[in-house]
């Protein structure tokens, strides 16, 4: 299985253009970008924002090339609530510490604002698995044998660090103190049918920007497990 889908890519506009129908107006902020649907944001939201985990440059500064923000998605430099909607298109499964990860996100969403993310949920029904971890001194420990996706800011591509399943959603909400949902599309008109297609939306208390959110077709409830102990 690999990271490239774009059955997700209409699941996640699909999602999207219900939930916030007025996204070309909005702030947001894409983490590691690379995909039509980041393209489409880009072309057409004047207030999105690309970043990319780029160490080679200061955290917060943009590429002079490529024109992105060098960020760290564990430890932004955004402000408090500086945008409406943040979007992580298959990223969440090679962060090593996703609880930071997504504490960053919530601190920077504005009240009513939306993180709205794909992520391969692999093991479905049973528990989420670590397959890799961060050491104290950096190194990285491997608990079961390493997988990579394609990485277009590294030609080694990106090491998965978790197998997430159905209870991804109750460990983002522990971690994050949002409230998410999983939307699960299967509409093969819309060419939207394939594995590996849930879209999690996760909503920060407070008005946002557009009332008359829709509640989706069909979703899936999380289930509390302890992953990282």
């Amino acid at each position: 299985m690999n990271c490239n889908g774009q059955p997700r890519e209409r699941a996640l506009f699909s999602v999207l253009t219900q939930l916030r129908p007025n996204w070309r107006a909005l702030k947001i902020h894409e983490s590691s970008p690379g995909t039509a649907a980041s393209r489409r944001l880009a072309d057409q939201a004047p207030g999105y924002l690309a970043s990319q985990y780029d160490p080679s440059i200061p955290w917060g500064s943009t590429h002079k090339t490529g024109g992105w923000r060098s960020e760290d998605l564990e430890a932004q430099t955004f402000a408090d609530a500086s945008f409406d909607l943040v979007v992580t298109q298959d990223v969440m499964e090679h962060v090593f510490a996703p609880d930071r990860a997504l504490a960053e996100i919530a601190r920077t969403l504005k009240p009513g604002g939306l993180h709205v993310c794909t992520v391969p949920i692999v093991n479905k029904e049973n528990p989420s698995v670590r397959r890799a971890r961060r050491k104290a001194d950096g190194s990285v420990e491997h608990l079961l044998d390493p997988v990579f996706h394609g990485n277009p800011m590294d030609p080694n591509g990106s090491l998965v660090t978790v197998d997430w399943g159905y209870d991804i959603a109750a460990y983002w909400d522990r971690a994050s103190g949002l409230s998410t949902t999983i939307w699960t599309i299967e509409d093969a008109a819309r060419g939207i049918q394939a594995e590996y297609i849930e879209v999690l939306v996760s909503r920060k208390l407070g008005v946002p920007d557009l009332s008359g959110d829709v509640a989706p077709a069909r979703s899936k409830p999380g289930l509390l497990r302890k992953l990282f102990g």
